[in-house]
C-alpha cells in the first residue's frame, strides 16, 4: 500500500478523482473535551457569560466542515449536502463528547470534513470556556464510520 497524496517522485500530489463514480458518501467523527465539573455545569445550566456555548460551537463546526479544503492543502473542495454536530455531555467523566456527520453525493469521501468539524467544534468550546478553565483537554479525535466509494464501509473498533 502507498500514500495516495505522494506521486512517484515523492512530491505532494492532489489525487485525481475525475474518473471516480459519483456515489453517496457519509462520514462520522468524534472528539472529546475534558473540563472541570464546574465548567461543564456552567455550560449545561446556561450560566456561561458568553451565552449558549453549544450553539456557537455547533455553528463553528459546520463552518469548519465547509472550509476543510482551505485548511488541509490536498483536500478537494466538496459540495456538502449535510453537516451535523451533536453534543453528548458526560458529567460522570467531566467531559463533552462531540459527534459530527458529513454527507454528499460525490467522487471523494468526507472523512476530513467530519474530522475538521469535530476538531473545530472542540476548539471552539475550549475558546469559549478558557477564561474559566484553562486546563481543558481535547482528545480522541477520530473517524467513527465512513460509507460510500470503492473502499466500502468502515466502522471504527470500540475502545
Amino acid at each position: 500500500m502507498s500514500f495516495t497524496h505522494i506521486n512517484s517522485q515523492g512530491e505532494a500530489n492532489m489525487v485525481d478523482v475525475s474518473e471516480k463514480s459519483v456515489t453517496a458518501r457519509t462520514a462520522r467523527a468524534e472528539a472529546f473535551i475534558n473540563m472541570q465539573p464546574e465548567t461543564l455545569a456552567m455550560i449545561l445550566d446556561g450560566n456561561h457569560h458568553k451565552g449558549d456555548v453549544f450553539a456557537v460551537a455547533r455553528i463553528a463546526g459546520i463552518q469548519a466542515a465547509k472550509q476543510t479544503s482551505n485548511l488541509i492543502p490536498l483536500c478537494h473542495p466538496l459540495m456538502l449536502s449535510k453537516v451535523k454536530v451533536e453534543f453528548d455531555p458526560q458529567p460522570e467523566s467531566n467531559r463533552v463528547r462531540i459527534e459530527t456527520l458529513c454527507k454528499l453525493a460525490g467522487q471523494t469521501g468526507v472523512e476530513m470534513e467530519a474530522l475538521t468539524a469535530a476538531a473545530v467544534t472542540a476548539l471552539t468550546l475550549f475558546d469559549m470556556c478558557k477564561a474559566v478553565d484553562k486546563g481543558m483537554e481535547i482528545s480522541g479525535i477520530r473517524v467513527l464510520e465512513k460509507e460510500g466509494g470503492k473502499s466500502g464501509h468502515f466502522v471504527a473498533t470500540k475502545e
